[in-house]
């Protein structure tokens, strides 16, 4: 049975710096320099490399647990998307409907470095 560490393990952001400062441990090295490890009664150490990656996990945004407020249809919003083959990016009807967004509703995009803005255009013809 193992015991409690001293230290508190790494979290958010403390714990994504952290792991960009050692990228040349492995992943046991890892999570041992991020605080998820501990001493067995036997002396012996022991380290979570599940609570590891799910603090990682987490860290970075992705939830494993179940959230009491999903309906239970389809995925959830993430809040990510990625390039398809033929080279669009697509947003789905879970993030216009929460914009409140109508078919036909208009946007500029703007470029800028390693992002784009998305400006939506009134009915006016103004960017809003």
């Amino acid at each position: 049975m193992a015991t409690k560490t001293a230290t508190q393990p790494l979290t958010g952001k403390a714990l994504l710096q952290k792991l960009k400062e050692i990228p040349h441990l492995s992943r046991r090295e890892k999570a041992r320099e991020c605080g998820y490890s501990s001493l067995t009664k036997e002396n012996q150490a022991r380290v979570n490399i599940g609570a590891f990656l799910n603090a990682v996990l987490e860290a970075k945004g992705v939830s494993l647990d179940s959230d009491g407020d999903k309906d239970g249809r389809g995925r959830e919003a993430t809040y990510r998307v990625s390039v398809h083959k033929n080279g669009q990016i697509v947003i789905g009807a879970s993030y216009t409907e929460k914009m409140g967004l109508k078919v036909g509703d208009e946007f500029e995009i703007k470029l800028g470095y390693k992002h784009i803005h998305l400006k939506q255009i009134g009915e006016d013809g103004e960017i809003d």
